[in-house]
């Protein structure tokens, strides 16, 4: 079984590829490592190998990691984020990537204001139209956007989405693309308060097809960390 190093080295060595066929710099694209149900130990040796960026999708797991790592980690929560719990991670969090719903929205601008901080955030987008999946539909994106701009304490900077899963990553293309041409739609409608900065998109098993596409983040766990025990 290959070691965790072995593993990141091995991502590496994928995401340039695939950034250099895609005529992207790496320099455009940010990997983030996802560490759920990992512990802080095997977090740290992914950090000595010269990551930043890692990934949680439950309050309380980041929250109790943090403190035990270095300061300079940037966390991106990327999980489904209930409303009682943005308290939690509301300082932690570089950016929240799942912002599904207009009262989520909500209540992240409310605890970012009383941290007289905005919270930088993506607009999950379910493109599936799977039951099993939070997010706006593309129908109704717009009328979310217009409202959460209207919010004091949250940044919109770009749309997230998690597609399901392909044996044949080249399958998530189409998915990928749409993407793509939402977040050009969505510049073009000009709302104010809305930047259109990032995609987030791609995991393991489809990550150099996401880039192809477009992905400026792209979330990867079972490739460097193994397989989770969810215990």
């Amino acid at each position: 079984m290959a070691s965790i190093a072995e593993n990141y080295q091995t991502v590496i060595e994928d995401f340039q590829r695939a950034c250099a066929a895609a005529g992207r710099s790496p320099d455009e694209v940010r990997l983030i490592a996802v560490s759920k149900f990992f512990p802080p130990a095997a977090v740290r040796r992914v950090y000595d190998l010269g990551q930043r960026l890692f990934g949680e999708n439950r309050a309380q797991e980041m929250t109790a990691k943090a403190p035990e790592l270095p300061a300079d980690i940037q966390w991106h929560f990327i999980g489904r984020l209930q409303r009682n719990k943005v308290k939690y991670i509301i300082e932690r969090a570089a950016m929240i990537h799942s912002v599904d719903s207009l009262a989520l929205a909500e209540e992240i601008s409310r605890q970012a204001g009383l941290r007289d901080r905005r919270a930088p955030a993506l607009l999950e987008v379910n493109l599936g139209g799977e039951d099993t999946k939070a997010g706006f539909s593309p129908a109704g994106l717009r009328a979310g956007l217009e409202a959460i701009a209207r919010l004091p304490g949250l940044s919109v900077q770009g749309l997230m989405t998690i597609g399901p899963y392909y044996e044949n990553p080249e399958d998530a293309r189409p998915l990928f693309r749409r993407l793509r041409e939402l977040k050009e739609t969505v510049s073009a409608w000009g709302i104010q308060g809305v930047e259109m900065r990032y995609l987030s998109m791609g995991m393991s098993h489809d990550f150099p097809v996401a880039i192809a596409e477009g992905a400026d983040f792209v979330r990867v766990g079972t490739a460097i960390f193994g397989v989770r025990d969810r215990k």
